[in-house]
């Protein structure tokens, strides 16, 4: 038995990252080892988790695993924890295809309660209605309560209350209008400057959640048997050499892939943005990022450049995605500073220049008809996409084709995809 919840919302922008970052931060303030987890293929919002709370977020996707999957990863990581909390998507049950791999549909397959964050903005007692209907929407979906967000006096907390009273759900507190309160911009780097501002504002977020929700309570109500995971023999490590940047630049990243690559051998981790030498490796994952806020640093690091060009050159195996390709690119435009130096290694130019947010679910197929999973999202295209031809179709969640490309040059695999091996080998790319 240990406290476990989802946190979800009505609709996007009612506060549940708030809600979720204030209480994942007062939970460890009373000394508790909690486990974060994410709903979908955000690797955003895991970064703040993981500052909340000093320990690695966890995705949770059934569009990019099964649930048999989902199910193992939440109980391995959850296992030594004393608390689990995962923050939802969207609204509670927004899918792909209508509840698919919703919020709710992840909280019913691991048998949790909900917690639902609602926005009081311009809403009293109607809300009734709305709670009613989330309550009994779905069966089997286990509600543990309400939290009411931007909540304007204490007349409008009791109007809520009655809202809650007349529904059948626990509230479990209000937040009043904050100022200040304003989640910090999704799109910086890994640096120091940021994980200071995340801190404040994960602390803030905090000290509301004891002044106003009963959280003793919550812990309480949402205490519910833990699936253990099932007793298996440790992995067998083998001995490739695993390079994987990870810095400001580059941190787009899923737990559980790591994990599986370091079963393939030691990982040693370089910062292309520091100018790290490229380790010894038999494999080099660039994962995507934010080359775009850094291309002047690390346009001026030429010696890491020139170790990767090498290596590819050689038919050094390389995964890149998103921000890992644009770094393999040529060029890189940024808005309002011109052009900067990449390593050369990919033959087009990548432009930040009248981009639009190209983002979604991917399912590829490759050259010799293997399916894989992933997910899209950025802002940057490229010049002449065609100058390599794509060795793998791609669609998105309801089967239509996407233009999204897959290169290979040598034994470069690159993208703007985000793939997800959780459950496959992804050496099997190169096969």
């Amino acid at each position: 038995m240990k406290p476990q919840l989802l946190i979800g919302a009505l609709h996007s922008g009612s506060g549940k990252t708030t809600v979720s970052m204030g209480i994942l931060r007062a939970l460890v303030r009373k000394g508790l080892q909690v486990q974060p987890f994410k709903c979908g293929p955000d690797y955003i919002d895991t970064r703040f988790h993981a500052v909340a709370t000093v320990r690695d977020s966890v995705n949770l996707d059934t569009w990019l695993a099964s649930g048999t999957h989902v199910r193992e990863v939440y109980g391995r990581y959850g296992a030594e924890a004393d608390a689990c909390v995962v923050e939802g998507v969207m609204g509670l049950f927004d899918g792909y295809d209508r509840m698919k791999g919703s919020s709710a549909d992840i909280a019913r397959l691991l048998d949790i309660p909900v917690l639902l964050v609602v926005s009081a903005r311009s809403a009293a007692y109607t809300v009734a209605a709305l709670l009613r209907g989330v309550r009994d929407f779905v069966p089997g979906l286990r509600m543990a309560g309400v939290v009411f967000n931007q909540v304007g006096s204490p007349r409008h907390a009791r109007l809520l209350q009655q809202a809650c009273d007349d529904a059948g759900l626990r509230c479990f507190g209000f937040l009043p209008k904050s100022e200040g309160l304003e989640v910090p911009s999704r799109h910086l780097g890994l640096t120091l400057a940021a994980e200071q501002q995340m801190n404040l504002w994960i602390d803030r977020a905090a000290d509301l959640v004891e002044q106003h929700l009963d959280l003793q309570g919550l812990m309480e109500a949402s205490t519910c048997p833990f699936a253990a995971p099932a007793a298996s023999l440790p992995p067998v490590r083998g001995t490739m050499r695993v390079a994987v940047a990870r810095d400001a630049a580059f941190n787009f990243l899923y737990r559980e892939n790591l994990d599986r690559l370091a079963e393939k051998g030691p990982l040693t981790f370089f910062s292309p943005l520091a100018g790290d030498p490229l380790p010894d490796a038999d494999l080099v994952y660039l994962p995507g990022g934010y080359p775009e806020l850094f291309a002047r640093e690390l346009s001026m690091r030429r010696s890491t450049m020139e170790q990767l060009s090498a290596y590819a050159e050689a038919g050094g195996r390389i995964l890149a995605e998103c921000g890992g390709m644009i770094y393999l690119s040529s060029f890189i435009v940024c808005v309002g500073e011109g052009s900067f130096r990449m390593c050369g290694v990919l033959p087009f130019t990548a432009t930040m220049e009248g981009a639009r947010l190209q983002l979604g679910y991917r399912r590829l197929i490759d050259a010799a008809g293997r399916e894989w999973r992933g997910h899209e999202f950025h802002y940057s295209k490229l010049q002449s996409p065609d100058v390599l031809p794509s060795v793998a179709q791609q669609f998105d969640a309801w089967g239509e084709k996407v233009t999204t490309p897959l290169y290979r040059y040598k034994n470069v695999m690159a993208g703007y995809t985000h793939l997800y091996w959780g459950e496959t080998d992804v050496l099997r790319l190169w096969d």
